[in-house]
């Protein structure tokens, strides 16, 4: 089970620390990955991490502003996002891959959260 936290409304230029909390699996075995969701678009890639924490990519839009890591020992990614723009509004999701790279094709992924709401307001 994979259960997200740390969403909210904030302004522009503010700061927001998503956390992933995974239960009932081997979490240091999977690469763990984020994906946010706007109204009437499909999922989309925002940053993904492979279960050594050696290999990270990040989609473009959020290149130098998001950072994905992990705490293998708390079973836990965060997603901290920083200079947050009207253009973060999303749903985030956070997903597993056993033994994935954490790269952006969402169809490796094997486990998904319920979602956490950002909304970045100007």
């Amino acid at each position: 089970e994979l259960v997200e936290s740390g969403g909210g409304s904030v302004q522009v230029g503010n700061s927001l620390r998503l956390s992933c909390a995974a239960s009932g699996g081997a979490f240091s075995s999977y690469a763990m990955a984020w994906f946010r969701q706007a109204p009437g678009k499909d999922h989309t890639f925002v940053a993904g991490i492979n279960w050594a924490a050696n290999n990270i990519e990040y989609a473009d839009s959020v290149k130098g502003r998001f950072t994905i890591s992990r705490d293998n020992a708390k079973s836990t990614v965060f997603l901290q996002m920083n200079s947050l723009k009207p253009g973060d509004t999303a749903t985030y999701y956070c997903a597993a891959a056993l033994w994935g790279m954490g790269t952006s094709n969402k169809e490796l992924y094997d486990y998904w959260g319920q979602g956490t709401q950002v909304t970045v307001s100007s």
